[in-house]
């Protein structure tokens, strides 16, 4: 799936909100793992990279963005129950799928479940 890049009439982005469940708790407690993770899921959709910032919690959990010229991948961790929240917001043409196949993946997901919202002033729920 892709997001459309935004023309007038239409929604300004789309923004997934993804859950994956069942993942490996040391791959999630490790903060260069989530980061390489994160850097190359950006990269698998197409997305330019702008910078990026990560944080380890203690004792344990890693929470961070990467900043895309498109938008945002952000990712929250709880190892103690197998769990990962990544939110992908783009306003550009990236292949957000191949970025959560990858992060699936690389946190070892037994379970992967994904709403997609679409943002901006057309894309709102309430009208």
């Amino acid at each position: 799936m892709s997001a459309p890049t935004s023309t007038p009439g239409s929604a300004l982005g789309r923004h997934l909100l993804v859950e994956f469940t069942g993942c490996d708790a040391a791959v999630l407690a490790d903060l260069d793992r989530v980061t390489a993770a994160m850097l190359e899921a950006a990269r698998a959709s197409g997305a330019t990279i702008v910078t990026h910032s990560f944080h380890h919690f203690s004792p344990h959990g890693v929470s961070g963005a990467v900043i895309i010229a498109e938008s945002h991948l952000a990712i929250h961790t709880w190892p103690e129950h197998g769990f990962a929240a990544v939110d992908y917001f783009s306003c550009g043409a990236v292949e957000t799928a191949r970025a959560v196949a990858f992060l699936g993946a690389a946190f070892g997901a037994a379970s992967t479940e994904t709403l997609c919202l679409t943002r901006g002033p057309l894309g709102r729920l309430d009208g």
